[in-house]
């Protein structure tokens, strides 16, 4: 599919269990067939060459946990309005499936993950940058919640880590993001947060509204 126009990308960044796929989610179902969805937890780098052992002394919460030359092509690719193969993360092994996804891009690209702003040259892509800011106790609460249903981990393992780790870095590399975020909001999100930003993106994507790309 071709487009008139270049594809409005559209970055959401918060800490873990924040809510910022949520809200990607819930943003892509409100404009329907016009926004298509990636997320940066996919382009973790695969790490099926280690042991199990190995795999688990991994700090996946640093930045460097990402495959970032990837991501910038994938990006760039959908700037063009060019299809693109998104590989596809196994949180419960810390690995790669074997099979890629063929993403095909839309009007209006939404990426949700933790460190999109952090590199200029990737922020200044972002036409539209939120930042979700959300108390460390409900982070934490949603997180066990999700980590231990869907990626079978244990409640005691997933605190230790969330104190010990996800938290220093998510002060040390996520949060400072923040300044760098043309809308900033309060989790957990309410329906109508959702209505300012659908009227900004319908802005951005008539060309009559343009945003800082510091």
């Amino acid at each position: 599919m071709r487009f008139s126009k270049e594809p409005l990308l559209v970055g959401i960044v918060g800490g873990s269990g924040s809510g910022k796929t949520w809200l990607a989610e819930r943003l892509k179902a409100e404009l329907g067939w016009k926004a298509a969805l990636i997320s940066l937890d996919d382009f973790y780098r695969d790490r099926s060459y280690l042991s199990t052992t190995q795999r688990e002394r991994v700090n996946y919460d640093h930045p460097r946990a990402i495959e970032w030359p990837l991501v910038e092509k994938t990006l760039n690719a959908c700037r063009k309005g060019k299809t693109a193969r998104v590989p596809a993360y196994d949180f419960s092994c810390h690995s790669r499936f074997s099979k890629k996804n063929v993403f095909q891009p839309r009007p209006i690209i939404l990426l949700d993950g933790l460190w999109l702003f952090r590199q200029r040259n990737l922020r200044r892509l972002f036409k539209l940058r939120i930042y979700v800011d959300c108390p460390v106790r409900l982070r934490l609460k949603r997180r066990l919640a999700r980590d231990m249903l869907l990626r079978k981990r244990l409640r005691k393992c997933e605190l230790q880590r969330f104190w010990k780790q996800v938290e220093p870095m998510n002060a040390q590399y996520v949060v400072p993001q923040k300044r760098w975020a043309h809308i900033v909001l309060k989790s957990p999100i309410r329906e109508r947060d959702l209505c300012p930003i659908i009227g900004q993106l319908t802005l951005l994507e008539d060309g009559r509204y343009k945003q800082s790309n510091d």
